[in-house]
């Protein structure tokens, strides 16, 4: 079941504050939690600025690797967002190997392999990282 949580720390002062971005998460577990998620991801990008029609763009990239994460992982997986300097990040945390990016899109009659192509043509940009929470697959759309 998809779980939403506000990675947000109360005690900070009014700096610290502004110097840190607020992150918010949410977990997915199956493929019944993809609507909330496209819910959640679509909400909290209006909340901090970017455009409707980018909001969409970044709704499917994250429906996208969220979809990818279901099919080829086990445990489900995290996504995280925030705003920083003009920009929004979106990580997708999930256990399952590192991902091959830079592949270009398949062949019109290709069965699949489309997801992670469509995540790099709608974004700005797209980084794999490991850390300990798993892989992640950090996009991020200019404001």
């Amino acid at each position: 079941m998809a779980h939403f949580e506000a990675d947000r720390r109360e005690t900070r002062t009014a700096a610290e504050q502004s110097a840190s971005p607020i992150v918010d998460s949410m977990t997915y577990e199956m493929a019944t939690d993809l609507r909330a998620l496209r819910t959640f991801v679509h909400a909290e990008a209006l909340a901090r600025g970017l455009s409707p029609q980018r909001v969409e763009l970044l709704t499917l990239a994250v429906s996208e690797l969220a979809t990818n994460t279901l099919q080829h992982t086990s445990g489900g997986g995290r996504v995280r967002l925030w705003a920083e300097d003009g920009h929004l990040f979106c990580d997708v945390v999930d256990k399952g190997p590192v991902r091959a990016f830079g592949r270009g899109m398949p062949a019109p009659d290709a069965v699949r392999g489309r997801g992670l192509a469509i995540v790099e043509q709608v974004c700005d940009e797209v980084a794999v990282l490991s850390d300990p929470d798993g892989t992640v697959v950090r996009i991020r759309l200019g404001i």
